[in-house]
């Protein structure tokens, strides 16, 4: 008897035996029937069976085996994406899901060859075509149950951000409003200055992690371009820095036009995160540089300091989110979430412009960014 044909004839013991192995998947198949447990295993059996008798090109083998082969029905309604999105509803963890796709295999390979004394060429074609067909299956669900945990994540990054900016922002302009309609001691106005800074501190991570959501989730940073001057917004911020870090030596030359068409307010997250990176992590007794210089096509802004390089592992991945910098006093993460440079790429994206950084011990470390007009 043909594989497939096993397959179609056998489906109640293939089913059963694999049922006995996905119960004792603890915890996540605590509760669940008979039913909830079998759910789309005979439709995925029957694709398998259907694609195993199915003519198949060279081509198509490779397209295949990269996880490329399409079915007649939607993604999204696939017989493998049916089964990820029940098992992910259901408490499966992917190490679990893909186990019963091992023991799914195991069940029909063990059954079909029970008895069998050797395998012809025949046989070992099927095999070959069964795991092509059972790794497709298994692509698809991996692939749909990252993608929908990865969404539920941002969406929830989302809706926390969103959720929690109003609180803040009242706890902010109450401790201003204290400090500023009675007399305090001197112990009071430091308290109220503190809870001021970290109301403040705690808005720019629910701002980070709100623009990290909108990126993540596919709708992208909102950009409102108007006509504004590079030049000018740095120097603003470049004076801002300098009030913050009274110790820290910072330079700045602007040349030719800076006047352009961009987003003001998110030019001004870039330069930020940029001088906020160079006085964290830059040498304190050597000065941080910052240029602006216009041309015909673009304008390119570049903040530079010296301090410990980094390294070439960490720069092929500095722009992903969540990735931190070692500070330059110690070998230990900051404490920041590693979203600064990450959003600030998506910015940059943004206006269609290009980010790239430059460091060794001899020649510090730089950040160049490109605006095109």
């Amino acid at each position: 008897m043909s594989l497939a044909a096993f397959i179609r004839g056998n489906t109640d013991s293939i089913i059963e035996e694999w049922q006995n192995f996905a119960r004792g998947l603890e915890p996540a198949s605590d509760g669940m029937s008979p039913l909830s447990l079998r759910n789309h295993i005979v439709q995925i059996l029957t694709f398998i069976a259907d694609d195993i008798d199915s003519p198949q090109s060279d081509c198509e083998q490779i397209t295949k085996s990269h996880g490329e082969k399409r079915h007649n029905s939607t993604p999204t309604e696939s017989p493998a994406s049916v089964h990820a999105s029940l098992r992910l509803d259901g408490g499966f963890s992917m190490d679990q899901m893909v186990a019963e796709y091992r023991a799914l295999r195991a069940s029909v390979v063990r059954l079909w060859t029970e008895g069998r004394n050797e395998v012809g060429i025949g046989e070992l074609s099927e095999l070959t075509r069964f795991n092509e067909s059972v790794d497709q299956e298994l692509t698809e669900s991996i692939s749909f149950y990252t993608k929908t945990l990865d969404r539920s994540r941002h969406m929830f990054l989302g809706i926390l951000g969103h959720d929690l900016r109003n609180p803040l922002g009242a706890a902010k302009m109450s401790a201003q409003l204290a400090l500023h309609i009675g007399p305090l001691n001197e112990r009071q106005t430091m308290l109220m200055s503190q809870v001021v800074s970290s109301a403040g501190r705690a808005t720019e991570i629910v701002e980070h992690l709100l623009d990290l959501a909108r990126s993540r989730l596919g709708s992208g940073l909102p950009i409102i371009k108007q006509h504004m001057d590079i030049g000018f917004i740095t120097r603003q911020l470049v004076d801002e820095t300098r009030v913050i870090h009274p110790g820290r030596k910072i330079t700045l030359e602007v040349s030719g036009d800076t006047e352009g068409e961009w987003d003001k307010a998110r030019l001004g997250q870039v330069l930020s995160n940029l001088l906020s990176n160079a006085v964290q992590y830059g040498f304190t007794d050597m000065p941080i540089c910052v240029t602006v210089k216009g041309s015909t096509e673009e304008v390119v802004l570049s903040v530079h300091n010296d301090g410990v390089p980094i390294p070439p592992a960490v720069r092929a991945k500095i722009f992903d989110s969540l990735v931190r910098g070692a500070s330059k006093d110690t070998d230990s993460p900051s404490h920041n979430l590693g979203l600064g440079l990450y959003i600030t790429k998506a910015i940059v994206s943004a206006h269609n412009g290009t980010i790239d950084v430059k460091s060794s011990e001899k020649g510090g470390t730089e950040f160049i960014v490109r605006f095109p007009r």
